[in-house]
């Protein structure tokens, strides 16, 4: 079993790493997000690389996704479900290009966190409304 932390850490990091370039713009997003929300107050930031090497290391085993989706269902109470989709989203949305397998992993999370889809829609619209360029 993950702690709550480390379950939002593993959402953000599967996206991150889902296409197999985890960009500045995502790690700075990830810093930005547990700096600044209320959610990761009183997370030990030096647990940080831990907690993102854990989730790295099971995605090596061949079940090692869905173990990880389970896991972060399990660890998150439901009111953090919606939380972790849209720190997700917003890590997916950072650079600018949503990709397929970002794309695919996002309904992944959501389907295993029993996201609605309206629900959903609407935290991906903010997401990307938050990182629009000029």
């Amino acid at each position: 079993m993950i702690s709550p932390h480390a379950a939002l850490i593993h959402t953000m990091v599967l996206v991150a790493a889902s296409d197999q370039d985890m960009t500045d713009a995502e790690t700075s997003t990830i810093g930005d997000i547990m700096r600044n929300l209320p959610v990761f107050h009183g997370y030990d930031f030096e647990q940080l690389a831990v907690d993102a090497r854990a989730c790295v290391e099971l995605l090596r085993d061949s079940d090692g996704l869905d173990r990880i989706l389970r896991q972060i269902r399990h660890a998150l109470p439901a009111k953090l479900h919606e939380t972790a989709y849209a720190l997700a989203c917003d890590v997916a949305a950072a650079d600018g290009n949503v990709t397929q397998e970002e794309a695919r992993l996002l309904e992944m999370i959501r389907h295993e966190l029993s996201i609605e889809r309206l629900a959903a829609a609407a935290i991906e619209r903010g997401a990307r409304a938050r990182h629009q360029t000029l």
